[in-house]
């Protein structure tokens, strides 16, 4: 399963690679959702057979997230979380 999400996501990224941001802007949003909602299949399938609560997993880590990267320090920063706060 995790290979063939691994696939799913090489798919995505073909949409992107060697792509402007103009052409970005302008891709096929349809078959870009088709791949994502192939990944999403994957991720949902492998959190299922794991017994994993994903929903649970991924509130807290968004939770997790928003306390290293606080929005005032975070936002327009590509530093990581550690020299954040000072």
């Amino acid at each position: 399963m995790l290979l063939s999400l691994n696939l799913e996501v090489s798919e995505l990224c073909e949409h992107f690679q060697w792509k402007s941001a103009r052409e970005i802007q302008e891709m096929d949003k349809k078959k870009v959702g088709e791949e994502l909602s192939d990944i999403l299949y994957w991720i949902l399938l492998l959190s299922n057979d794991l017994e994993v609560d994903i929903e649970d997993a991924f509130r807290k880590k968004m939770k997790k997230n928003a306390a290293k990267y606080p929005l005032d320090q975070a936002t327009g920063s590509k530093d990581k979380y550690t020299s954040l706060k000072a």
